[in-house]
């Protein structure tokens, strides 16, 4: 495929990438992206549907859904080590029009939580500066926009696109930095609990019965979106392609530590009757742990970091991916050319930070039908990977796999594989209205979904056909929309 090659010994991949990323950076990309927001604001309601010891189990379980399908994604990085991680995947396993299906549905997930964090960061401003509205605008979807609210977040979306067409080195910078942080506000929590804790407040442990458990087991997948960010940005890894697929799945287990640390944490600060009077509940348990309201502060000042972390590596995932596509001829050309000085697919990043700059001007009402209308297109892509991972490992037995999942044999992976795709598939029928636990997305976003969706078909329609599934697919396309196109040169690939 092209792009296989290691890069040259000056860290440049096959593609023009910088190869700048270590372990670390590689890792916090990944953690980074499953740590948003949700953990300050959502928790009460966790624990108040389950009880304290329910809801860390369901969020245990669907921990373990999440590390089937980062086990399937460890050895697809591993032997495929590219820029765009389902892109590869499913052109070499299922041909380039599903691959262009599966790597446009993944892409559109991504920008809707770019999005959506450009309109979480004013939002969340608002605790800290309660003066932030000024200057009302209009009102969308039953939400009120005031204009320095909106370019709150657009100036932020200027800025980690700034920060994006840099490098990735300078993006990474940042996103370890404030990674840290956030490991230090877990500490905090931490010391929290064994300094003022009270274990009664804990009570109950279980309540709800098994319906509130599957309505926290329903949210957890979700909050778990953005392991597979570290494939995306494989050929700008340093590292050996085994231990990209390692770190995948150690950034699902630290995510599944991170999440129990705050429902435990939370559950013995506030009894489980004062719950509902809090709206940020984590924030209020470490106030309330270490005796001062500035330690609230520092917890929604992580909770802000959490939000620039999943903003930065959706941001990398969907450039690339974007950026992929267009390198194998399948979306227009300009989304796939390389900022001349620092080697970053700017054009996409910027495209992508342009949609994000605009987002807060919708308000908070319209902008969760983006995300509602996101999140289904990120699960269809996981299914095709689950999908393609059987088909590989079936037809293409030795292929080279630097981290082989489930021991050296066929039975252990084979098994892997299948479970992954049986939970994607019932986490896909989760958002369609089919049982009472649904998740009810709404029409808008049904209707966002279907357009995404219907621009990614218009443009699997338009490929070259004749191109079958394999190591060499990527080439056959790029040779293909060349003689479409007659051209004989680098430039022009897809319709610029």
């Amino acid at each position: 495929m092209a792009g296989e090659a290691a890069g040259d010994s000056k860290g440049i991949s096959e593609a023009g990438l910088v190869k700048a990323l270590g372990s670390v950076d590689a890792l916090f990309v990944g953690f980074g992206a499953m740590i948003g927001f949700g953990w300050i604001v959502l928790t009460s309601g966790w624990i108040q549907s389950a009880g304290t010891l329910g809801a860390m189990l369901a969020f245990a379980a669907g921990g373990v859904v999440m590390i089937f399908v980062g086990l399937v994604y460890s050895e697809l990085v591993s032997a495929m080590p590219l820029a765009g991680g389902e892109h590869n995947y499913l052109l070499r396993g299922m041909g380039p029009r599903v691959a262009v299906f599966g790597s446009w549905a993944i892409t559109g997930g991504y920008i809707s939580v770019v999005m959506f964090e450009a309109v979480v960061v004013p939002e969340t401003l608002l605790y800290l500066v309660p003066q932030l509205e000024q200057v009302f605008l209009w009102n969308v979807a039953g939400s009120d926009v005031h204009l320095t609210w909106a370019l709150t977040g657009t100036v932020a979306a200027v800025i980690m696109g700034w920060i994006n067409v840099r490098g990735i080195r300078t993006a990474s910078l940042v996103q370890t930095f404030i990674v840290c942080f956030l490991l230090l506000v877990g500490l905090f929590l931490i010391l929290g609990v064994i300094v003022g804790s009270e274990p009664s407040n804990a009570q109950p442990l279980f309540t709800g019965g098994a319906p509130g458990m599957i309505a926290v087991l329903v949210a957890v997948p979700f909050l778990f979106v953005g392991f597979d960010v570290i494939p995306q940005s494989a050929e700008e890894v340093k590292i050996p392609p085994r231990k990209i697929g390692r770190l995948v799945v150690v950034s699902v287990l630290m995510a599944i530590a991170w999440y129990l640390l705050i429902i435990f944490t939370s559950s013995m600060a506030i009894p489980s009757a004062d719950l509902a009077n809090h709206d940020l509940v984590t924030a209020d348990a470490l106030a309330v742990l270490l005796g001062h309201e500035i330690w609230g502060t520092v917890v929604i000042a992580g909770g802000l970091a959490g939000i620039l972390t999943s903003w930065n590596a959706f941001l990398i995932g969907a450039s690339r991916l974007m950026f992929s596509m267009a390198r194998a001829g399948m979306i227009p050309a300009w989304l796939g050319r390389l900022h001349p000085k620092y080697r970053t697919p700017a054009n996409a990043v910027i495209l992508i930070s342009v949609l994000a700059g605009i987002a807060p001007f919708l308000g908070s009402g319209m902008i969760d039908w983006v995300v509602n209308a996101g999140s289904p297109a990120i699960i269809i892509a996981y299914f095709l990977v689950s999908v393609v991972f059987l088909l590989l490992r079936r037809r293409e037995p030795d292929m080279e796999r630097p981290m082989r999942v489930g021991g050296a044999g066929s039975a252990g992976g084979t098994i892997i594989g299948v479970i992954s795709v049986i939970l994607t598939a019932l986490m896909f029928a989760l958002y369609l209205p089919l049982t009472p636990w649904s998740t009810d997305l709404g029409w808008p976003a049904w209707i966002m979904f279907g357009v995404w969706m219907l621009i990614g078909i218009w443009y699997m329609i338009r490929l070259p056909g004749g191109i079958r599934a394999g190591a060499d697919a990527e080439e056959q396309l790029i040779a293909a929309v060349r003689r479409r196109r007659g051209q004989g040169g680098d430039s022009g690939l897809g319709d610029g």
